[in-house]
């Protein structure tokens, strides 16, 4: 995720002279900016972004403990902003969770801060908004259904491309044209939901019309509520995965 944010970071002018990635190989870096394996020990960043995964927190900190950087971005899901304060000491911690989109400019990246700093907001907003939305959480322990939501949605649009187009493989479609047809119907749905005046709900049954093929088929996922309950029980699923990350960190 951290390299699908620098490319396009780099894609928006960014220059690539200002950036230096770090990692155990020290490679893999884009071309023009330099990849380490360490920080120089006199160099301190102004911003210094994780994007490791979460487990690796308590490896990788204690090397980057003392560069006390002026912001620290984290996209760490499920580590709250006491345990990366605690372990990496900054002017401001700032957390990002930013969904796969981003690397093409239209993803989510949701934004949290206890800083009041207008100069540390704004640093931060002018970092995410070339990936996308990127809308403030004023709450830290909303920070986890956000994740569950946005963070790890992607994947569960495209379990339901994949879905979409396997149940129209089963009516007798070929696959190439399944997919086609379910990728086409996902973009052209999502961009005119963003669009319209009503909400998706609305919009939906709008398309039904009474006694029509539309609304048969809605009828099979409205019954008892089930796509809601199908999707509820999935986002509580990611939910509780973050929170048992974050209560891991506080220890």
């Amino acid at each position: 995720m951290a390299g699908a944010m620098l490319r396009r970071w780099l894609a928006e002018g960014l220059d690539p002279v200002q950036v230096t990635v770090v990692t155990r190989s020290g490679t893999r870096a884009p071309d023009g900016v330099r990849s380490l394996t360490a920080l120089p020990v006199d160099e301190t960043p102004a911003i210094l972004m994780l994007g490791f995964k979460p487990q690796q927190l308590d490896d990788i900190a204690p090397t980057l403990a003392h560069l006390n950087p002026a912001i620290l971005l984290s996209i760490l899901a499920g580590v709250e902003e006491p345990a990366l304060a605690s372990r990496i000491p900054a002017g401001a911690v700032v957390r990002m969770m930013p969904n796969l989109p981003v690397a093409i400019g239209q993803g989510v990246t949701a934004l949290y801060t206890r800083s009041t700093d207008v100069a540390v907001r704004d640093a931060a907003e002018a970092l995410a908004r070339p990936l996308g939305v990127a809308p403030w959480v004023e709450d830290e322990a909303r920070f986890d259904a956000v994740t569950a939501l946005a963070g790890c949605g992607p994947a569960f649009v495209f379990r339901f491309i994949d879905a979409l187009a396997q149940a129209g493989v089963g009516l007798g479609l070929a696959p190439e044209l399944a997919q086609q047809l379910a990728l086409a119907t996902v973009d052209g749905a999502g961009a005119m939901a963003i669009g319209a005046d009503a909400p998706p709900a609305v919009l939906a049954d709008q398309v039904a019309s009474p006694g029509g093929s539309t609304r048969e088929g809605l009828n099979v996922l409205d019954a008892d509520d089930a796509l809601k309950r199908l999707m509820a029980e999935t986002l509580t699923a990611s939910e509780r995965r973050n929170r048992e990350m974050a209560a891991a960190a506080r220890r």
